[in-house]
């Protein structure tokens, strides 16, 4: 049995679309971490609030306020989110870093590990709970507090390249490096923060792209196309 943090984005939620929610992406995504789960696994879900908000610039609003509006969305995906998974025949449970009304569940690492003990799969929305931390610092995080074997990436693009593949037609992909490396060389893995907490805390990741047939069941098996990110 292994137990795995996925982190999804939000805009891969959307089915190209950008924004929203497309539903049959959604149920895609369920059927195959049903099939992980099925396979004696837990699983926890952090999602990304890009389909509804990013992170703005300039001087219409506020940082902190503009983060916190992203918390909400990823709060609304996983609300979402959860419930496809229910409707796909599995348990669940959303929980957040403060209090959200009757909608989510208060986060501790106890009230994690009963969710698995049961059978759940456990979203994680509103991130860390503050501003000026991304959706990847708190897949870290989280990671690194429940004690998961191994974080999965799903991303547009399958793996970490050497640079921008949708810029340069002759990126190369690693199959496999190490997160010191990824770090050194300014990868686009995950950000900075996020990088350096897993390395300081040994949590390896595998990024892969989610589009790909089955990819979140390969990743799982350590059978998928992508990087392995080692410490």
């Amino acid at each position: 049995m292994s137990r795995f943090l996925l982190k999804l984005s939000g805009e891969a939620l959307s089915g190209g679309s950008g924004h929203g929610f497309d539903e049959s992406t959604c149920r895609g995504v369920a059927s195959q971490v049903k099939s992980v789960i099925e396979a004696g696994n837990e699983v926890a879900i952090v999602i990304g609030g890009g389909n509804f908000w990013r992170g703005r610039t300039g001087n219409e609003i506020d940082r902190t306020k503009s983060d916190q509006i992203g918390m909400l969305a990823t709060v609304m995906n996983c609300i979402y989110v959860s419930e496809i998974f229910r409707g796909e025949g599995m348990d669940t449970c959303v929980m957040t870093p403060f209090v959200c009304g009757a909608f989510t569940s208060l986060f501790s690492k106890d009230g994690v590990m009963e969710a698995f003990s049961k059978g759940k799969v456990v979203f994680f929305a509103g991130g860390t709970g503050h501003p000026y931390f991304s959706t990847d610092t708190g897949t870290a995080l989280r990671a690194i507090e429940i004690e998961a074997d191994k974080i999965l990436l799903a991303k547009a693009v399958d793996g970490v390249y050497d640079s921008d593949p949708k810029l340069n037609k002759d990126a190369v992909r690693f199959d496999r490096i190490s997160l010191s490396d990824v770090i050194d060389k300014r990868l686009a893995a995950m950000d900075l923060t996020a990088s350096i907490l897993c390395l300081e805390n040994k949590m390896p990741m595998f990024v892969f792209g989610l589009e790909k047939d089955n990819s979140i069941v390969s990743a799982a098996r350590g059978e998928g196309i992508g990087t392995e990110i080692y410490v």
